[in-house]
């Protein structure tokens, strides 16, 4: 090839590579198209490129065609040798390219040493890869075998200038290769974040079920059957059994049994201290064993006169129960040894049964008290001739009694008591789901003090949480009054709204103890209204509730105004908080049902979308909210002054 011709093919091969990293997304299909155009100009049959990896010093070698010596594998991670010892990690090492001749190796075997693991090549030439801080992203390296192959200084000049190419087309394609794994190690973790949720619905969708069977007057077949189902839902349950007990005989009986190798329930009623039920159910704790532990069990006389088939392959249950009192077990066995019960599957069952039990007791409840209704019926009904003038008198005090308390009474449980049995609700799920984890890590043995007094944080924090909404609750049953009564009937009538503010305000005074938080209220004192009283009296509780929780920290100072005005026949209500305020992605979820930034603190999510409903439907009217990170929140509600047709 001579001199003009050469240099030709250097510039196509210039540019080819260029081309080449704008259109190629794979490392080793570019160093081959490299190493197939470097070929054309010089002699290549043996070609290798060596990426370095900063942070533990090794590399891969992502291309290597080689005459003499094995190929190690693209992602085979290669600690190289001393600088002194190896060529390759010399040139890495010094960012200088290196020459080595037949000589050079020859000699260096006189002297009992080795130039690398491979074999002696007629002439060897590495050229570093630098990126554009000269620090070294790899090596790329050309040798001989053949006698009288060898590479001039000329290509010594062509093989660096092709490096310098080389390099930074792979910065580009490492760029983007980092990039294509933080895109898929991302889409893995939003896979298991779905995976995740996905599963958290089904639990939610289980415990509605399991609350609503506890609503319905079902027979035992039909209860049973229906939990089988909706526990069927979130895991394997071909083998299923569920056992109550009888405390006032001390027996445990098996009203429903689903199993693969037993068409009927070996024994139906049983005394406690027989059989893996009776075991579960005076540990009172969930089990999980498989075929050698059972024997074990059984072994050691925990577990006396098995009932049932032992060939099991995986076998759980859990102890329902209501404040330490049982009522029975779920049983969840596989004989198939591809399903194996999981640590997680038996937190999952405990869980389960704990809110089965809670279904049981309720629906034991109702039944003893119909029965007593019935009793009491049968009584009266005998007694009925000669008691019927003091039934009379009884019946109307009952009445009254009930006209009298409703307001007072059912009015404002049915309405206020809501939010701190949300709240109590909300911090029972919080301390049960942080009991799930800790329990995990002591299963796994990743149990440490500083974790385990995190658990004892959360489980004070959500016992003074809880404390508090009970009593907050009895508070509100007690001293709730006109405005229990308002927003229990959502009636229309004629009120001062100014009054009414004051009245609001007056029944939230204990939310305001011990803070230092401030209310104004700014409205014309004849300002009167033909509307919903109890509507009102809910949004601006609301308002005022979300500011506490999510606008103010406990010992944060800070002031609540509320304006009202009247224009021609619409209300313009202001309401506004100097507290922390939120982000426009906030602010855009305000309004939707249970979104809320104080999951497990309070927050239930319902409150902003309460007062969305109320004005839009009860009030007829509009709301709009501003907010920004540190300026607060504000609403701004329009509504008519009469809604009298």
């Amino acid at each position: 090839m001579d001199r003009l011709a050469r240099l030709e093919a250097v510039q196509s091969m210039l540019l080819e590579i260029g081309q080449l990293s704008t259109t190629c997304s794979d490392i080793t299909e570019f160093i081959g198209a490299v190493h197939r155009a470097l070929g054309r100009i010089m002699y290549a049959a043996n070609f290798y490129v060596a990426l370095s990896d900063q942070e533990d010093g090794s590399v891969r070698f992502v291309y290597f065609v080689d005459e003499e010596d094995e190929t190690p594998g693209a992602a085979t991670r290669i600690t190289l040798g001393a600088p002194e010892e190896s060529p390759t990690a010399w040139v890495l090492v010094n960012r200088q390219s290196l020459m080595i001749t037949a000589d050079d190796f020859h000699a260096r075997e006189r002297e009992g040493m080795k130039w690398g693991q491979g074999s002696a090549a007629e002439h060897w030439m590495g050229v570093p890869l630098l990126d554009q801080h000269h620090q070294a992203l790899g090596a790329m390296v050309i040798q001989s075998y053949t006698k009288g192959v060898t590479y001039s200084e000329e290509d010594q000049a062509l093989f660096t200038q092709i490096a310098h190419h080389v390099s930074f087309a792979l910065q580009g394609l490492q760029s983007m290769d980092r990039l294509e794994r933080a895109v898929q190690e991302r889409t893995a973790a939003l896979a298991v974040e779905v995976n995740e949720r996905r599963r958290a619905e089904q639990v939610q969708h289980a415990l509605y079920q399991i609350a609503s069977l506890s609503a319905q007057a079902l027979d035992t077949e039909a209860l049973t059957t229906s939990l089988h189902r909706i526990i069927g839902e979130l895991m394997v349950a071909r083998n299923f059994l569920i056992a109550l007990y009888h405390p006032e005989t001390q027996e445990i009986s098996i009203p429903y049994f689903v199993d693969e190798k037993d068409a009927e329930v070996p024994v139906k009623r049983f005394p406690l201290g027989q059989g893996m039920c009776s075991y579960v159910l005076t540990s009172k704790q969930a089990q999980l064993h498989d075929a050698t532990s059972f024997r074990h069990l059984a072994a050691n006389g925990l577990v006396k006169q098995q009932i049932g088939n032992q060939e099991i392959a995986s076998w759980m249950g859990a102890p329902m129960l209501v404040h330490e009192q049982p009522y029975g077990v779920l049983v969840v066995q596989s004989y198939d040894p591809a399903v194996v019960y999981t640590k997680a599957d038996l937190d999952l069952l405990a869980f389960m049964a704990s809110h089965v039990a809670v279904a049981i007791a309720r629906m034991q409840a109702d039944r003893k008290i119909r029965k007593t209704k019935e009793t009491l019926e049968a009584q009266n009904a005998a007694l009925n001739e000669a008691l019927h003038q003091l039934q009379e008198a009884q019946s109307e005090l009952v009445r009254q009694e009930k006209l009298a308390s409703l307001g007072g009474l059912v009015a404002g449980v049915a309405h206020e008591i809501n939010t701190p049995l949300g709240i109590c609700v909300t911090a029972t799920s919080h301390l049960v789901q942080e009991l799930k984890l800790t329990r995990e890590e002591l299963a796994a043995g990743e149990m440490t003090e500083d974790s385990l007094n995190s658990f004892l944080d959360i489980v004070d924090q959500s016992l003074r949480i809880m404390t508090t909404n009970t009593q907050r609750a009895a508070s509100l049953v007690r001293s709730f009054k006109q405005v229990a009564v308002d927003q229990s009937s959502g009636d229309i009538r004629n009120f001062n709204l100014c009054s009414y503010l004051n009245e609001v305000l007056l029944s939230l005074q204990p939310k305001f103890k011990g803070r230092k938080v401030k209310v104004e209220v700014d409205c014309p004192k004849d300002l009167v209204l033909d509307s919903s009283p109890g509507a009102v009296s809910q949004i601006v509780t609301n308002m005022i509730m979300n500011s506490l929780l999510h606008g103010f920290e406990r010992e944060q100072a800070g002031s609540i105004t509320i304006r009202a005005r009247l224009e021609g026949e619409q209300v313009v209500f202001d309401y506004a908080d100097n507290g922390v305020g939120m982000d426009r992605e906030t602010l855009g979820k305000l309004f939707d049902p249970f979104f809320t930034t104080k999951r497990g603190a309070g927050g239930s999510g319902l409150g902003a979308h309460i007062l969305h409903n109320l004005v839009t439907g009860a009030l007829s009217g509009t709301v709009k909210a501003e907010s920004e990170p540190g300026k607060g929140l504000q609403y701004q509600l329009r509504f008519p002054r009469s809604l009298k047709k």
